[in-house]
């Protein structure tokens, strides 16, 4: 499927066939000893997610069968908007990328660091080729801040801050509502959005990027 056709996919728990709640449950054991209540915890280096993010998995195929067997986990982040971290996002695109170390490279830049990680702004065509994953573990009705998205938004390259309002007024927006073990797949520089919860519950979401690319040089993806 080309970046021109994805705009935005939905898959229900049936992902899953059969084992829909022992991979939920393997994804929270995985999670068990991480601080809780924080708004957004960046993983690295967790063998038990790693295997089943891959794209062999039952999540990572969804990647893999829209991107080309190579694609892989390079970032992931569990967000839990809960009543103790109910916060707002602007509409924004992601437009950064973690890796391992810092190796000034052409066309890559400025850089960053989140949570101790090194992040780069890559050219914009590598973000084009990107898909994202949103695996939900918990259920995100309309009134606990669902991510909001701008359908088709990602069509239009980078887009310069001052102009992200009109293109999400041309676009529309679209609620990403869930049910526990949902998936939501999206091109990855879409732009997105989400604001603070009405009614604020345990709001954990897995938000996976992947890739089939590898970087130049000695540049490397942080991966998961």
């Amino acid at each position: 499927m080309s970046r021109d056709q994805l705009t935005i996919e939905h898959h229900g728990a049936a992902l899953f066939p059969g084992a829909a709640l022992s991979i939920l449950e393997a994804l929270e054991a995985a999670f068990a000893s991480l601080p809780a209540d924080q708004a957004g915890l960046r993983l690295h280096g967790i063998a038990d997610l790693a295997r089943l993010l891959d794209a062999a998995g039952p999540v990572g195929r969804l990647a893999a069968e829209r991107q080309r067997p190579a694609a892989r986990p390079v970032r992931a982040i569990l967000f839990d908007k809960s009543a103790a971290t109910n916060w707002a996002l602007r509409w924004h695109q992601d437009r950064t990328i973690a890796v391992r170390k810092r190796i000034d490279t052409p066309g890559f830049g400025p850089w960053s660091v989140k949570a101790g990680v090194k992040h780069v702004e890559p050219p914009f065509a590598l973000l084009e080729r990107m898909l994202t994953l949103r695996i939900h573990l918990d259920a995100v009705p309309a009134d606990n801040a669902p991510l909001l998205v701008a359908p088709g938004s990602h069509l239009f390259g980078r887009i310069p801050e001052c102009d992200i309002a009109a293109r999400v007024a041309v676009c529309g927006t679209f609620a990403c509502t869930a049910d526990r073990g949902d998936v939501w797949v999206y091109a990855t520089p879409i732009l997105h959005a989400s604001a603070r919860a009405a009614r604020p519950g345990h709001r954990r979401v897995l938000q996976v990027d992947y890739a089939a690319d590898d970087l130049p040089g000695d540049l490397a993806w942080l991966g998961v």
